[in-house]
């Protein structure tokens, strides 16, 4: 699609008039006029204005003249996971499992490559043919060739041993001991948990990308306990495969 055929439709499909949408970005009528006829281009702070408002890239906004990929995991982007600034705006270079609210998620590459291999392998890749090809591609990567200067120096590792040490001094009985936090998105770990009154609640934002991680019940079966935190908050639930008959077993404020 070309620019003007985008921003038609993404106006069109969020029921905008063009005078909507001027008064959103700050321009008259007549300029998204001309942007959907193709006689104009909205200007680069325009197009991070447009970004915003549709969370969708100024690369799609452009009509995708590039295959935009995860400078730290080598990942495909698309617009539903890219990551976002403090501030909400997109960040077109990074996956929102790696980079997370302004904030880099992961400060060791062999981490990273545990987390990915088990999502990768399939009947064409074996599991070692996908490490050979992750520890050969991630060195390649933006994020991992500039570490020292995106580095935050060992800052966001140091909370994730706070937060540990939070995790295990609850004592939790049957939760073996959290050895690592990992980043998982809200949309994929936001379990929807039955109250006494039979009301079901939901604790998470789809949007937000939190800590988290799966650990097998001490006391066998096929329950698992799940762990998640965030900068406020840790939640301890059990449930069965695929996050099946979840139960809350603690919510805590830090």
């Amino acid at each position: 699609m070309t620019t003007k055929d985008v921003l038609y439709e993404l106006r069109t499909k969020n029921g905008l008039s063009q005078d909507d949408l001027a008064e959103k970005v700050f321009v008259t009528r007549q300029a998204v006029s001309r942007w959907e006829t193709g006689e104009t281009v909205p200007n680069t702070e325009t197009l991070k204005l447009l970004s915003k408002f549709y969370n969708v890239s100024i690369n799609t906004l452009l009509g995708s003249p590039r295959q935009l990929v995860c400078q730290c995991c080598g990942m495909p982007l698309e617009d539903a996971i890219l990551s976002h600034e403090k501030d909400g705006t997109i960040n077109e270079e990074y996956c929102q499992w790696c980079y997370a609210d302004g904030t880099y998620t992961y400060s060791n590459m062999d981490d990273l490559i545990e987390v990915c291999v088990p999502n990768m392998v399939s009947e064409d890749f074996t599991e070692e043919q996908v490490r050979a090809y992750m520890k050969q591609r991630l060195p390649q990567l933006d994020y991992w060739k500039r570490y020292e200067e995106l580095g935050d120096n060992g800052e966001f590792e140091a909370f994730k041993q706070q937060l540990i040490e939070e995790i295990n001094a609850l004592k939790i009985e049957g939760m073996p001991k959290v050895d690592k936090l990992f980043a998982l998105v809200g949309k994929d770990v936001n379990l929807a948990y039955r109250l006494p009154n039979g009301q079901e609640v939901r604790f998470l934002d789809d949007k937000v990308t939190y800590l988290g991680n799966q650990l097998p019940s001490e006391f066998g079966g096929d329950r698992n306990f799940g762990v998640l935190a965030g900068m406020d908050f840790i939640l301890v639930s059990t449930y069965e495969n695929e996050g099946d008959a979840p139960e809350l077993v603690l919510y805590k404020k830090r």
